[in-house]
């Protein structure tokens, strides 16, 4: 997606008003569960996203252990979907 001069505009004016990191964290929420698939979305209980960092529980052993050994990966993926080097790394739980 191009940056527009209204879109550079919307943003300046959303992160003036403090919406910028809660839209971030919505938009990210939606570009990993379209990442990982049904599976673990299904068994994510909670994703937080605080200070560039994505915390994801979940309440299965082997797919947290399973996501660990793609989570750098997925970052780079989510980074690219969002245009934005925003994540840098993935805290699972």
């Amino acid at each position: 997606m191009s940056d527009t001069p209204l879109k550079k505009t919307i943003d300046q004016l959303l992160r003036a008003y403090g919406y910028q990191d809660q839209l971030d964290e919505i938009e990210l929420i939606k570009i990993y569960k379209d990442l990982v698939g049904q599976l673990f979305a299904n068994h994510t209980q909670k994703i937080v996203f605080k200070n560039n960092i994505l915390y994801v529980k979940l309440d299965s052993a082997s797919l947290k252990q399973e996501l660990n050994y793609v989570k750098e990966g997925l970052v780079l993926k989510i980074n690219k979907k969002l245009g934005k080097r925003l994540v840098s790394k993935i805290v699972i739980r």
